[in-house]
C-alpha cells in the first residue's frame, strides 16, 4: 500500500473515494464524528471542504491506497494560537475494513508522527472512544493516556460514549513508567 500526503487538490480529486472509507468507517461502528445516517454525498462534502484548511496548511492528510482506492487515511491538524503551535491534533485515523489487520493504521500512526516531528511539532494529542480498537493502537504505539471524558460523544448509533484523551510528546524522552 502507498501513502501519499494530499495538497488541496489531490484531496479535492479524492474527495470521493474518501467518502467511501468514511461512510465504511461509520458504517462500522467507529466513532470518527458522524452518525450512521453519513451517505456517500455528504462524506463528499466533508472531505471537499477539508481542502481549504490543507491549502492553508491548517491541516495535513495523508491516504494510503491499494491500487485506485484509498483505504486510510490519517490527518493533523495544526493549532492556529501563538502559544500552541508545538502542537497538533491527530484526527480521522481511518481504516477501512477490508484493510484492517495488516498494519495500516499503525503506518499511518507512524507516517503523522514523523511528519510532526520534522514540522517541529513536539506534542500531539488525540481523543478517541473509550474502549475502542484504536486505544490498543495508541497504547502499543507510546501514547500516555490523559483521561476519559464521560459522554463526551455518541456512538455512529447516537448513544453517548466516553472518550479517551491521549497524548505523545515527539523528540522529548517519555518519562519512566
Amino acid at each position: 500500500m502507498i501513502v501519499t500526503r494530499l495538497d488541496g487538490t489531490r484531496l479535492r480529486a479524492s474527495a470521493r473515494d474518501l467518502a467511501a472509507l468514511l461512510v465504511d468507517t461509520v458504517a462500522g461502528g467507529s466513532s470518527v464524528g458522524f452518525l450512521a445516517s453519513l451517505d456517500l454525498a455528504a462524506a463528499e462534502t466533508w472531505w471537499t471542504g477539508r481542502a481549504g484548511a490543507v491549502d492553508g496548511g491548517h491541516l495535513a492528510v495523508w491516504a494510503a491506497y491499494d491500487g485506485p482506492h484509498a483505504v486510510g487515511t490519517v490527518s493533523l491538524a495544526f493549532a492556529d494560537k501563538a502559544n500552541s503551535r508545538h502542537r497538533a491534533e491527530l484526527v480521522k485515523l481511518m481504516v477501512h475494513r477490508r484493510a484492517r489487520g495488516r498494519g495500516l493504521g499503525r503506518t499511518l500512526l507512524t507516517t503523522a508522527e514523523t511528519a510532526a516531528a520534522a514540522a517541529g511539532i513536539t506534542l500531539l494529542h488525540l481523543d478517541t472512544e473509550t474502549g475502542s480498537p484504536a486505544e490498543r493502537l495508541y497504547g502499543s504505539a507510546g501514547w500516555t493516556r490523559a483521561g476519559v471524558i464521560p459522554d463526551y460523544a455518541t456512538s455512529p448509533r447516537g448513544e453517548p460514549r466516553p472518550t479517551t484523551i491521549y497524548y505523545k510528546r515527539l523528540g522529548v524522552p517519555a518519562p519512566p513508567g
